[in-house]
């Protein structure tokens, strides 16, 4: 029988942060949480939006957070760890996709700087408090064409706007499973999960392009997706079903059931094998410790 949000199990007394929450995916994401009895927090850049959404969607409270910038970040999980010392959720879902190359006041390359290192050390920063939770991080398939440039993270050699958006998802997978593995060797009881949206229609494909004021690749990329993807609601259920659905173990990734997983209902699904690439995990966490300062465990 096909999942739906209808089916997620009652989230009463469970606190939920989830970044990236006023549109698209993080919407649908907080919304359904919010229906379900979480007390839901919207990490996001505008909290002017944020808080319209929170009063729509009956959300607990707006934190700002910029995660390419590495001091938001810190600040964000100060005034978390602040207000809510136990989060039993964590849905990185924040993200860009293929924007024009910009380096960040940290030095980092704004898709790297967004879609890895600022969840990587908000997650570190909010260890502590992610006792008994699950953490979701929201990749993409198109983690299998990645590659990381480990002699060039933040493409100072060259810049291929969609290779590096590839290699920022599958950071996040390499992430996901190493962050598994190192939670159950240091005894933390923390569940970390994966999940994709398959072809999603959301902000995200038109903003790299409009960034760049290139208006024809904008609408070719924005009508093709809006020709074969799936809406932001049905979008957000693999984010959803990972961060709901009780017993899913560390290193479970949740994609659509349908044809090339573009689109359809959520199901279990696998990664490539550059994602399970162990030696390849580690060397990226011990950089991405020392570029963000976060340590772990």
């Amino acid at each position: 029988m096909a999942w739906t949000a209808a089916d997620i199990p009652s989230q009463d007394g469970r606190i939920a942060v989830v970044t990236g929450a006023t549109s698209g995916l993080g919407f649908h994401t907080a919304r359904e949480l919010a229906h379900a009895g979480a007390e839901v927090v919207l990490a996001v850049r505008d909290t002017d939006r944020g808080e319209a959404v929170r009063e729509e969607i009956g959300a607990a409270a707006v934190v700002r957070l910029d995660l390419a910038d590495q001091s938001s970040v810190r600040a964000a999980a100060d005034e978390l760890l602040a207000r809510w010392p136990r989060i039993d959720v964590l849905v990185n879902n924040a993200g860009v996709m293929a924007t024009p190359r910009i380096t960040t006041a940290d030095g980092f390359e704004l898709q790297m700087a967004t879609n890895h290192f600022g969840p990587f050390a908000l997650t570190g920063l909010l260890i502590g408090a992610l006792h008994g939770a699950r953490v979701v991080t929201v990749a993409s398939g198109m983690h299998r064409s990645g590659k990381i440039a480990f002699d060039d993270l933040q493409s100072e050699r060259g810049y291929h706007r969609w290779q590096v958006y590839s290699q920022t998802k599958l950071a996040n997978l390499l992430f996901t499973f190493e962050l598994g593995r190192r939670s159950a060797a240091g005894g933390l009881d923390l569940r970390s999960v994966a999940a994709h949206p398959g072809i999603a229609r959301t902000n995200l494909q038109a903003a790299g392009p409009g960034m760049d004021g290139n208006r024809l690749r904008q609408a070719i990329i924005v009508g093709g997706t809006y020709l074969i993807g799936q809406s932001d609601a049905r979008g957000a259920l693999p984010s959803l079903y990972a961060a709901a659905m009780p017993d899913l173990p560390s290193g479970t990734y949740v994609g659509p059931d349908g044809l090339f997983e573009g689109r359809g209902h959520p199901k279990l699904v696998s990664a490539s094998k550059a994602a399970h690439d162990e030696a390849a995990a580690r060397r990226l966490w011990e950089m991405s410790e020392e570029l963000t300062g976060v340590s772990y465990l």
